[in-house]
């Protein structure tokens, strides 16, 4: 086997023209600046969503007093809450902030309910001015709801009675142990990963890297089955993430499971960008990676078609992959399998809510100054799309209560971020978020525009009922896309926990029906009605979905020795 260890880089096609004259490089640093204490939302994007708001808002008039009238009888619904001792308002699904019995106690359920009617009011006030856009006014929500999220009595510990309660209890204890916290987590200390380590722990199914280049590490799993399938499963994670994600500990790890069905299972471990990747672009992701562990897999394998899976972005690269292959004529894939992974952007979740020129231009200029977005900067957005769960509960058992979460694998992972090379990230968001174009047969490859309808393979759609990131109704768009054989999973959880959903995992459960091909493409809730929910893990259907699509069993391929052990050094960098 010829040396692979570090094989110089593709050269990179020209970069977009960057700031040049002096202002604008000045205006370029003050928006980095900016983006400190704005977590990377533009300013500007900010102001004229408000703009927007305010000045249609202020010509309707008699909706504007419809208001009055609204808040009106809020405080009527309030009055009679306080006499009769009835709840005005229940908290909605999902709001876990005054669960505690003690909350239900007076005076605090009046402060409750009263909290529960001003954002009752503040929904509706954002909603009331026609006219508005829809990215406006959801901009405008979001911003208020953070608002409100941040003022709630349950954040401020002389109004919250499990606090005060605590406080009672320990002698104050509870906010000595919660400062303890608070610097930790402000020194850096990855208090999520205590107890876990990629390779000792986390990441340890057994394999060899069989190759590496400046983007990849190609791990090759050693075969635990006296045969294996003729065709190998190639796993593409996604690299806003470390792939381990799919192995995790040894009980739930979806490589480890697959290969003790007799599969042959090969994984990306995409580089961690730093600094010098500032160029690398979406075309070096597909040929440097996708296509670059196809030809070492072809080798290894002695030309057998392969299972291609595709995890999240990952799913989405692997779609533009297939179908580049596709119209160049190339059959080296079996299969496609996408988890969590959307290929029409329409529908794309909560995080298109940060995706306007403008808002690119804010972002570009901060990655500009860094050559990359970190996982600081990333995994703030993703927080604050959630912040009651993930932000507000988190510094009320951390920093007032003193308690801590028992670390555990996926919390693990979590806070083992990577950083998005500059380059890359602008494309993606800006060709794929914003205007749509692998959906609408505009995204280019070698200068032609793609075609999704060209991919003739069988395909496997898993697509999550909880998912933020990735919403199962846009995973589902591309039965609208293809018209070959799709197989649509919806499974229980969210965008990671409805993944690693490992056989034996209680409370588990999925949906799961095949369109056949040029067969009718029932619509997204009539699927949902019509397909009845399934008990346990999706992956046993999964594999039997690819065994189905598999040749004979053969002698496990033989493994090259390698670069070195499982999991490699990539997954280590941080």
């Amino acid at each position: 086997m010829p040396d692979t260890s570090m094989p110089a880089p593709t050269p990179k096609p020209a970069p977009a023209p960057a700031r040049s004259a002096p202002a604008d490089q000045r205006d370029q640093m003050l928006h980095a600046w900016q983006s400190r204490f704005t977590v990377g939302r533009s300013p500007s994007t900010l102001a004229l969503a408000f703009m927007d708001w305010s000045a249609h808002l202020a010509n309707a008039p008699f909706g504007t007093a419809s208001l009055g009238k609204r808040a009106a009888a809020q405080w009527q619904r309030l009055f009679q809450a306080m006499l009769g001792g009835t709840p005005a308002i229940a908290p909605k699904p999902g709001d876990h902030r005054f669960a505690a019995a003690a909350w239900a106690q007076r005076p605090y359920d009046l402060l409750v309910q009263s909290v529960l009617l001003g954002e009752e009011f503040w929904d509706l006030a954002v909603q009331t001015p026609r006219g508005v856009s829809r990215q406006n006014k959801r901009i405008v929500a979001f911003q208020v709801r953070q608002f409100l999220d941040a003022i709630s009595p349950s954040n401020i510990p002389w109004l919250n009675p499990e606090v005060i309660a605590a406080t009672r209890a320990s002698n104050g204890r509870n906010l000595a142990e919660g400062l303890a916290n608070y610097l930790r987590d402000q020194s850096g200390a990855k208090g999520a990963s205590a107890g876990f380590a990629v390779g000792e722990n986390l990441a340890v199914t057994p394999g060899k890297i069989v190759f590496r280049n400046a983007l990849i590490e190609l791990i090759q799993y050693t075969p635990t089955t006296k045969t294996v399938a003729a065709e190998p499963v190639l796993i593409v994670p996604a690299w806003i993430m470390k792939y381990y994600i799919l192995d995790l500990s040894p009980e739930n790890s979806l490589v480890r499971w697959l290969v003790g069905q007799g599969h042959t299972v090969f994984m990306i471990s995409w580089r961690n960008p730093d600094a010098t990747m500032r160029d690398t672009s979406m075309d070096d992701y597909r040929v440097d990676g996708v296509m670059a562990a196809i030809a070492e897999i072809q080798n290894i394998c002695g030309g057998a078609k392969i299972h291609a899976t595709g995890y999240c972005l990952g799913g989405t690269l692997l779609s533009i992959t297939a179908a580049a292959m596709a119209r160049a004529g190339d059959n080296r894939l079996a299969s496609l399998s996408l988890f969590a992974a959307q290929t029409d952007f329409t529908e794309a979740g909560e995080l298109q809510l940060f995706i306007t020129e403008d808002q690119l231009d804010f972002l570009n200029d901060i990655m500009q100054t860094q050559g990359y977005l970190s996982a600081e900067q990333m995994g703030g957005a993703f927080e604050m799309l959630q912040s009651n769960d993930l932000v507000w509960s988190h510094a009320i058992r951390d920093y007032l209560l003193g308690e801590h979460d028992t670390p555990f694998d996926l919390m693990a992972w979590n806070a083992d971020g990577t950083r998005l090379p500059a380059r890359m990230h602008i494309q993606y968001l800006s060709r794929l978020y914003l205007r749509n174009d692998l959906a609408e047969g505009r995204f280019p490859v070698d200068g032609k525009p793609l075609v999704l309808a060209d991919i003739g393979l069988p395909f496997f759609l898993v697509g999550t009922e909880r998912d933020h990131i990735a919403p199962w109704h846009s995973v589902y768009k591309l039965h609208l896309l293809n018209e070959r054989d799709i197989t649509f999973v919806l499974t229980s959880g969210g965008h990671n926990a409805g993944i690693v959903s490992e056989p034996g995992h209680r409370n588990r459960h999925f949906r799961i029906r095949t369109r056949p091909a040029d067969g009718h493409t029932l619509g997204p809730e009539e699927w949902q009605a019509t397909t009845p929910p399934q008990a346990g893990s999706w992956w046993v259907e999964w594999q039997a979905w690819l065994a189905s699509r598999s040749g004979r069993q053969i002698a496990p391929p033989k493994m090259p020795a390698g670069l070195g052990d499982a999991p490699g050094t990539y997954v280590r960098e941080h």
